[in-house]
């Protein structure tokens, strides 16, 4: 077993806090109660247990990653980090349509369909996008998604023309 890169320590404070969690009846997340757990057996301080790795993932059916990973998180950050989810700062992946993209994308879709096509689809559509350089390129899911957050029909040219279909009435 090689030497500890991040040794746990907890004060008083913390120690009472996370025993605290553990012992909760309230509403905790199992993430957040298995982490604060985890930290009261790892302790090398005065009053823990100084649990290796090993054995607090085996206890707590987690991987000696995590172990070991809930460890830096409070050396490095915060026992906050250790305990909470990492906040998302941005989404993981920027949308491929901005607004004004969306607008054009809603445009051809509703403008006649391409020769010898009755309507426009997911896939023509996408191709449109990168013919007209919105896009460098686009899925057709991301066109789909895309269509259906907004309230129009592909096939429709009004909304009234939808509803009169639908109902049967002129």
């Amino acid at each position: 077993m090689s030497e500890k890169r991040y040794v746990v320590k907890l004060t008083e404070e913390e120690r009472s806090t996370l025993t605290d969690l553990v012992k909760t009846e309230k509403r905790v997340a199992a993430r957040k109660r298995t982490h604060a757990a985890v930290l009261l057996k790892v302790d090398e301080g005065d009053h823990g247990p100084a649990w290796s790795d090993e054995r607090a993932a085996e206890a707590f059916d987690v991987h000696v990653n995590t172990v070991r990973r809930i460890r830096q998180l409070l050396v490095e950050r915060s026992l906050e980090a250790a305990l909470e989810r990492k906040k998302q700062e941005r989404p993981s992946v920027e949308a491929k349509l901005d607004q004004d993209g969306e607008r054009e994308l809603l445009a051809i879709a509703q403008s006649e369909a391409p020769g010898g096509r009755t309507r426009w689809t997911l896939h023509l559509l996408a191709d449109r996008l990168v013919q007209l350089k919105v896009v460098d390129a686009i899925s057709h899911e991301t066109v789909r998604k895309t269509l259906k957050k907004t309230t129009s029909s592909r096939t429709a040219r009004s909304a009234g023309s939808s509803r009169q279909r639908k109902t049967g009435s002129t």
